[in-house]
Formats: structure tokens, C-alpha cells, sequence
């Protein structure tokens, strides 16, 4: 287990700051939670410290996983996972098919693949699902398989993008629990852009509010 570093970190478009310099450590199954409303560059600093952050954006500083710096990393070579508003499971896949997209090379055959697949719907409590269509789940069905998934990855870090932004308040609230409940458990750093109170204060840690500009 091991923290996440961030020293400096600056994103900016047109010449126009947007967040930063941002320094802070966040601590194995600690969140830190960017709090602020929309537009004002909280997805784009996930963006960079995942790897992806557009081309027309600018952002510096050093982000380190432990004493890995990852800026010079491509994204797959990041192990950070994330989040979304929107789950992004893959149609064509079953639910199965969809967790076996994560799992690292490393875990080879098929029955050790479907072990770690079963394991994981009953962690999420879905056991036996691995056939179903994600078309056919309910919207905390799918957002706990994206979890899965991505915890399947094994990530060293966790990225969250207002991913209970689109559930109602009481789906909203047991995923919350679930999310950051995993994530201690895991001893994953974990960083949380919100513009949502309840979102940070479920998260507990340290909270930076940011505004456009």
C-alpha cells in the first residue's frame, strides 16, 4: 500500500489557470475530495493524473504513486482506475465478459479468470450474474460491476469523477458506502471531484474547494 503524491500540480487551457499549483498526499484508503461546480477543471486534473488529459489542455507538477513518478508514464502503465459518471461497461460483453476485460494477464486460466470473476459479483453482492447483459441491470447493479472492474485491475490508485452524480438519493448513498468502503479496505489512495456536500462528507479526508479561474 502506498500514498499518492501530488506536488504543483497546475491544469490550465488557453493560458487561463484553472487548478493549482495543488500539492498534497493522500494516504493508502484516504480520499482527498475537489470540491467546486462544474467547468472549473476538476475532471481535467483527473484527466492528468490518469494520463489522458487532452492535448488543448496544459498541466504540470509531479504526481507519484509511492516513489513512482507516473507523469511520464503512459496511461496503461499508470495502474490508476476511474470512475465515471456514466458506468461505460461495454454492451457487446456479458456482465462476466465485462470484469474478465480488467483482470491482468498475470491471472491465466480459465478457471482461475472465472474464480476471480465469481468472487467479485459475490463481494458486490450479484452472484451469478456473470451471463447477464449489462442492458438488463438496474443503474447500482451496473455502477457496482464498473467498480468491480475496475478494482479487478488492480489499480494503485483510485480516481472518482461524480460517479453517484446520476443515481438517485438512496442508490446514491448505499454506492457511496460501497465505493468508499472498497477503497479502505483496499488501501487505495483515493482522489473525489464532486460539486455535491454529501459526496465529500461521505468521503471523509482532507477537502480542497476549487472555482473556475
Amino acid at each position: 500500500m502506498t500514498a499518492l503524491h501530488l506536488q504543483g500540480v497546475t491544469v490550465a487551457l488557453h493560458g487561463q489557470r484553472l487548478i493549482g499549483p495543488l500539492d498534497a498526499v493522500v494516504a493508502p484508503g484516504e480520499c482527498l475530495t475537489l470540491m467546486g461546480p462544474s467547468g472549473c477543471g476538476k475532471s481535467s486534473l483527473l484527466n492528468y493524473l490518469a494520463g489522458t488529459l487532452p492535448a488543448v489542455f496544459a498541466a504540470s507538477g509531479s504526481v507519484r504513486v509511492g516513489a513512482d513518478e507516473l507523469t511520464a508514464l503512459p496511461p496503461e502503465r499508470r495502474r490508476v482506475g476511474i470512475l465515471f459518471q456514466d458506468d461505460l461497461l461495454f454492451p457487446h460483453l456479458t456482465v462476466g465478459g465485462n470484469l474478465a476485460f480488467a483482470l491482468p494477464a498475470a491471472v491465466r486460466g480459465r478457471a482461475e479468470r472465472a474464480a476471480r470473476i465469481d468472487a467479485a459479483l459475490a463481494e458486490c453482492g450479484l452472484e451469478g450474474f456473470a451471463p447477464r447483459d449489462p442492458a438488463t441491470l438496474s443503474g447500482g447493479q451496473r455502477a457496482r460491476v464498473a467498480l468491480m472492474r475496475t478494482l479487478l485491475a488492480q489499480p494503485r490508485a483510485l480516481l472518482l469523477d461524480e460517479p453517484f452524480n446520476k443515481l438517485d438519493a438512496r442508490l446514491r448513498e448505499d454506492l457511496r458506502r460501497f465505493v468508499f468502503d472498497h477503497a479502505r479496505r483496499q488501501g487505495l489512495p483515493t482522489v473525489l471531484v464532486t460539486h455535491d456536500a454529501a459526496d465529500a462528507q461521505a468521503a471523509g479526508g482532507a477537502l480542497v474547494r476549487v472555482g473556475a479561474g
